[in-house]
């Protein structure tokens, strides 16, 4: 199971439903590409649980401003389609969830 792309027509709709780990980042980003592997670990491993997206931030500034991302990564964490947390820069996997367990549960 793959981390879905999503757009700024489409953002609203996938953050939406259940636990969202939305990743704003680029092509280009150094630590995106660093990001990447944990996520796509999470995704895999606790897709029952928790969903991972990604949103290219080049291509889809309206989302990227609406919530004030200044530099990338920047994870969003959703529960229903309320922003719970926000996290900028690089974190290892076990940070990422710690932050998803605090909201899930």
């Amino acid at each position: 199971m793959s981390i879905k792309d999503v757009t700024d027509s489409t953002f609203v709709q996938a953050t939406e439903k259940g636990f969202v780990i939305a990743e704003l980042g680029a092509a280009w980003c150094a630590p995106c590409k660093m990001i990447a592997p944990a996520l796509e670990e999470i995704n895999e491993d606790q897709h029952n649980r928790i969903s991972v997206v990604q949103l290219d931030v080049d291509n889809n500034q309206e989302t990227a401003q609406k919530y004030g991302v200044m530099s990338i990564p920047t994870l969003l964490f959703f529960k229903d389609g309320e922003l719970m947390e926000k996290s900028v820069g690089f974190q290892p996997k076990e940070e990422i969830l710690s932050i998803a367990q605090k909201h899930i549960s």
